[in-house]
């Protein structure tokens, strides 16, 4: 499974973008299971729209796992959202 997360947004406007092959990372199975947690295939997208603070950066998740893929975005600024996606994009991160 290949997992991408991109952050875009935020005062510098930085984009960040970290990729894991959960076959070949020694994280893969725990990354496979806090995706697992989240039903990500069934999750729907963020709503649209823009943030209120131009510094809230925004990060989008992609999974290409047995020739399905998906993607959400959230913003990083501590809502439910977030607070759903975090757990996930922080693991991927640590990989």
């Amino acid at each position: 499974m290949k997992i991408t997360a991109t952050s875009g947004g935020g005062f510098a406007g930085i984009t960040r973008e970290h990729q894991v092959d959960t076959e070949t990372s020694p994280a893969g199975p725990a990354i496979e299971a806090a995706l697992a947690a989240t039903d990500f295939f069934a999750a729907p997208d963020a709503p649209a729209g823009e943030p209120i603070g131009a510094d809230i950066p925004r990060w989008t998740i992609t999974v290409d796992a047995d020739g399905r893929q998906g993607s959400i975005s959230f913003l990083d600024d501590a809502g439910p959202a977030s607070q759903r996606w975090r757990p996930l994009l922080d693991r991927i991160l640590a990989a």
